[in-house]
């Protein structure tokens, strides 16, 4: 039994790491576009602050509360062959959902302009001016993004992940086309307006989005009635679930607010040099860490609830080492690369994106990169909560780290302008790690922490050997091949990546390091069963 759980955990794992792939390199695709075209200025500080409130209400109505409180409330009732209840449930939150959203859209709407005062005063008035027009399109695209959000959780209930995974592509691919299309027409009939048609290009997106998955959800017998009963059980199980996560992610939301606060008030372009960087630093964390974190979840829940705790720390452990074990060297990988990588993302002949948009945009990136490590491992710490049943835990440790981040920032903005921000980021991630192994500790006891220090050496080691490569090699391919051209760059990260991965690989497989065998098996199963998976899941 132990086996088959472990190899469906390493399955999971594997196809949500490529599904995560595909959707960052799709999302850089679209933003390299943007950057192309437009440049990092006050035009694509607009279009990031544009995304800020339309965002918050999809994060707090949808992405993070709901999100995780849903399938667990819903898969229950599938469990339990009640599909009825678990369909009217499903109903009653579709219809809270968008009552709660028109009323939030119709009022956001309405006083876009003092919103935008609020949170971004230091832009002059022209930004401001553009910046409220793009937020008010993009508060259309919140509806149907949050009807997406709630059919993917209903589709993964019945394991079907083929139509979101789809939406997902087609959303990036609407914002592109849709873009590019729009774009210079607005441009010649509003100066200083064409970005508008990404932000246009964001609506039609979002309604593809949607709308892909909207078979899918007839095909596993969708079943909806209008109903506002809050007080059916399974509405009060998910309230529950969902109100410390809520809390926790308001407060994230108030710390990104805060943040792009005290980036308008710096030189232009820095609001959208932060996030390009935070995009960059969150690449290893949603591919390596959401993914195996989420993989791990049903396995430690189901062993707490067996009783289990020895194999719950070892699973919680795993996971957790898993993740340090990838992490570790990509955070390095990222800092040592981060210049190289960026031009390659963003720099084009021709285009808006300068050379000394790189220079300022890989600086916020190192500083980034010294919490990857840490922002990943919160997802499985907090997982382990959550499988304790303890979502108070996880939640206070966040706020916690909230504040201390929003502290750090006020005072090392006055002396390292965005790169004081990202710092301050960082910091507050490793307290925030720190924090919550200190109490699991306290609570289930001896959890190995040895053991995780050992690893987390080993993998340190590793990765120093590993950066001695990716360096050189860097320095050597950019001296005789150059990267004056897209080839040139192309071949420089590559190849740069690919022989410090062998190394780290090798050096890694002679230490013995199970960590390194349990993500072979990852990367293994996926490319050996990929096409069955698709198969299972879609039955």
């Amino acid at each position: 039994m132990g086996e088959k759980k472990n190899s469906a955990v390493l399955q999971t794992a594997g196809l949500l790491m490529i599904a995560m792939i595909a959707s960052r390199v799709l999302g850089y695709f679209r933003d390299s576009i943007i950057y192309f075209k437009f440049g990092q200025n006050n035009l694509t500080d607009a279009y990031n602050a544009a995304f800020s409130i339309p965002d918050f209400l999809y994060m707090v109505l949808v992405g993070g509360a709901l999100s995780a409180a849903f399938i667990p409330v819903f898969s229950s009732y599938i469990a339990r062959d009640d599909e009825a209840e678990g369909w009217k449930i499903a109903s009653i939150v579709i219809n809270w959902v968008m009552l709660l959203l028109g009323i939030c859209v119709f009022f956001g709407y309405i006083f876009t302009p003092q919103l935008v005062n609020i949170l971004v005063p230091g832009f002059t008035e022209a930004t401001k001016v553009l910046t409220v027009s793009l937020t008010r399109i993009m508060f259309i695209q919140v509806i149907f993004i949050c009807l997406a959000g709630i059919s993917t959780g209903i589709l993964n209930s019945y394991r079907h992940f083929t139509s979101p995974a789809l939406g997902s592509v087609l959303y990036n691919l609407g914002i592109i086309v849709v873009g590019l299309l729009f774009a210079t027409p607005i441009e010649v009939m509003w100066p200083g307006h064409g970005i508008a048609g990404f932000s246009i290009g964001v609506v039609v997106g979002a309604i593809i989005y949607f709308a892909v998955q909207v078979p899918a959800l007839y095909k596993v017998g969708m079943q909806y009635e209008f109903s506002l009963d809050w007080r059916h059980p399974g509405v009060k199980r998910l309230l529950a679930l969902m109100l410390p996560i809520l809390i926790s992610l308001s407060a994230s939301q108030i710390n990104l607010f805060v943040n792009q606060y005290l980036a308008s008030g710096l030189a232009e372009g820095m609001v959208a040099a932060l996030r390009s960087g935070q995009r960059l630093m969150q690449v290893p964390i949603s591919i390596f860490g959401i993914s195996i974190a989420m993989a791990f979840f049903p396995t430690m829940t189901a062993y707490v609830a067996q009783g289990k705790m020895e194999e719950f720390k070892k699973s919680t452990f795993t996971g957790l080492r898993s993740v340090i074990f990838i992490t570790v060297p990509a955070a390095v990988g990222i800092a040592i690369l981060r210049e190289p990588i960026i031009r390659l993302i963003f720099e084009f002949s021709g285009g808006a994106f300068t050379a000394s948009n790189t220079t300022v945009t890989a600086q916020i990136v190192l500083f980034y990169s010294i919490s990857i490590v840490a922002y990943a491992a919160i997802h499985v710490l907090a997982r382990a909560f959550y499988s304790l049943q303890d979502t108070r835990t996880p939640v206070m440790a966040a706020v916690f780290s909230i504040v201390v981040n929003i502290v750090l920032n006020l005072y090392l903005v006055r002396i390292m302008q965005q790169n004081g921000l990202a710092l301050a980021y960082s910091i507050a991630g490793l307290y925030n790690m720190v924090v919550l192994i200190i109490l699991l500790r306290r609570k289930i006891g001896r959890i190995g922490l040895k053991a995780l220090i050992k690893s987390f050496v080993q993998v340190t080691v590793a990765s120093l050997a590993m950066a001695i490569v990716v360096v050189a090699f860097a320095a050597i391919l950019g001296a005789t091949i150059g990267v004056e051209s897209k080839i040139g760059q192309i071949l420089q990260v590559g190849i740069a990546i690919a022989a410090g991965a062998g190394v780290f690989g090798v050096i890694t497989l002679a230490m013995k390091m199970e960590e390194a065998d349990v993500v072979m098996d990852i990367f293994k199963r996926r490319l050996r069963r990929g096409k069955k998976t698709v198969e299972v899941e879609e039955e």
